[in-house]
């Protein structure tokens, strides 16, 4: 209806019935029911806590030793996000920093944060009223009954104000908003995930480069012991002491070890292009920064690890964000069946016009509600059930990703602990080793030189030495990596209820997953 005057009193009551109906509508939504995803979990760790972190350090030219480092005990992963700091190594944490900053993992990450924001504000936004202004200016001549006349010109302004608001019967537009609520949260927990795996990455490569540095001190002491043998080897030759077969021998030996020791410098300058790409930095800065820092010492364990794996799982970012998703897809069920049910707008309108003709100008204003228009779908042709069955396939595909995601948590955990224990029992037995074969190794190289050993039991001690102080290295290095893989799968120290420097959901995922 329009009229010239401001909406009285007895339009709005005309409008009542209509208004209350649709309140009451609200009401009626049906929505469905809150789903759960039942995951059955181990009630305990199967594979052995770590009591200590039992690194294993060895001088590898000189006496082997075995180093245990005690954890703190406070039965919480809380400390877990500061266990970087904890390693004692400044460049180690300056490394990570700056390989998050610069990491297209992270970036991303944080790409797909505002991104979700965006979607929440956008679904948000079509449940409120829309409000548009327009404006309009015309000049022209309308042509008389009588042509003899002349034609006045006359100047027509005019602005309105049009609103139009689809009110949320069924919750089909707060299902939406609720499930970008959900990937927001989802989002922000993968962040999150991103710098606790470039995190990861960059320890791995550092304690990688660590190691090799130590191989190659192993090698290059093996290859100068082999070359001094080759030259005491040909002075005996010259002088008639030893055969010409011998001298070839203790060439060839050598030989290889310069080449062992050439290759092991090439994978350690391979491990400096790594922590190149990953932190951004020149290689001339990283090579003088590793060349002033010291050595890594041994590798410090974290706190107590839970014997319930639901709690550990409460950790994890990833296992949050599969729980936010299958919520997010659970409301978007509710959403496609609420296009079933009847859809309920209202639009209205204010204009202010100034009509100028003649020298005379006229101002009014008109204004009009509705119209009120209720839309009741009676045949699309199976689309909205498509559509509704298509979002429980969703569903459905979310939460077996759900549970894959909590057995693939359980593993990563379980063999990281495996690992772990496995390095702490060959600790003695193969420090021992490497001890033993020194010693060996020494006996013979006496008695070669005194004359009561030969050249191939000289290499065949000399190889045997080699490869256990190799597996000393080696051991250390694989149970730091058992540490990192530990620490990705206690999710990094990561918490729901935590504050970081992203906001994330406060909703913390349990062993089955809420509903909503």
């Amino acid at each position: 209806m329009s009229h010239p005057d401001r909406p009285g009193a007895q339009g709005l009551l005309n409008l009542l019935p209509l208004t209350v109906i649709a309140l009451s509508l609200v009401g009626c939504a049906a929505n469905a029911p809150t789903p759960t995803v039942a995951v059955v979990t181990p009630p305990q760790w199967y594979a052995s806590l770590p009591a200590s972190s039992g690194g294993v350090a060895a001088d590898v030219t000189g006496a082997s030793v075995t180093s245990t480092s005690s954890l703190p005990h406070n039965g919480s992963l809380t400390g877990l996000s500061q266990w970087w700091q904890q390693q004692q190594d400044a460049l180690l944490v300056e490394l990570i920093n700056a390989a998050q900053i610069v990491s297209p993992t992270v970036i991303t990450a944080r790409a797909n944060i505002l991104q979700a924001q965006a979607a929440k504000t956008a679904s948000g936004a079509a449940l409120l009223p829309m409000l548009n202004a327009a404006a309009g200016l015309s000049r022209g001549v309308s042509a008389p009954l009588n042509r003899t006349a002349q034609a006045p010109i006359s100047n027509t302004g005019q602005i309105d104000l049009q609103t139009s608001w689809e009110i949320d019967l069924f919750g089909q537009k707060a299902s939406a908003v609720s499930a970008d609520s959900e990937r927001l949260a989802g989002s922000q927990a993968l962040w999150h995930e991103a710098r606790i795996l470039v995190a990861a990455e960059v320890a791995s490569q550092y304690y990688g480069f660590r190691a090799c540095e130590q191989l190659l001190t192993v090698t290059s002491a093996d290859a100068k012991s082999r070359l001094e043998t080759s030259r005491l080897t040909a002075l005996l030759t010259k002088a008639g002491f030893g055969a010409p077969a011998t001298a070839a021998l203790a060439r060839a030996t050598a030989a290889e070890g310069n080449s062992r020791m050439t290759q092991q410098r090439a994978e350690c300058d391979l491990s400096i292009k790594a922590l190149t790409a990953l932190t951004g930095w020149t290689e001339p800065e990283l090579r003088q920064k590793l060349a002033q820092s010291p050595a890594a010492p041994p590798q410090q364990g974290m706190a107590e690890i839970s014997s319930v794996p639901a709690v550990v799982l409460d950790q994890r970012p990833d296992v949050f964000n599969a729980a936010r998703e299958v919520n997010a897809s659970s409301f978007e069920v509710d959403s496609a069946r609420a296009l079933r049910y009847p859809r309920l707008s209202i639009s209205g309108n204010i204009s202010a016009n100034r009509l100028n003709s003649r020298g005379s100008t006229q101002r009014f204003t008109t204004w009009t509600i509705g119209p009120v228009a209720l839309t009741v779908p009676l045949f699309d042709g199976g689309a909205a059930q498509a559509n509704v069955d298509a979002a429980k396939a969703r569903y459905d595909e979310a939460a077996g990703k759900y549970r894959a995601v909590v057995r693939q948590a359980v593993r990563e955990v379980e063999e990281a602990l495996v690992t772990l224990q496995s390095t702490a029992d060959r600790s003695a037995d193969t420090v021992t080793a490497a001890d033993g074969y020194k010693a060996s190794f020494a006996g013979t190289e006496a008695r070669y030189k005194a004359g009561l050993a030969n050249l191939v039991e000289l290499e065949d001690a000399r190889r045997v030495l080699l490869a256990a102080q190799t597996a000393v290295v080696l051991l250390e290095r694989e149970r730091r990596n058992a540490w990192i893989a530990l620490y990705k799968a206690l999710g990094g120290g990561w918490s729901a209820d935590a504050t970081p420097t992203t906001p994330v959901s406060t909703d913390v995922s349990d062993t089955v997953l809420p509903g909503r």
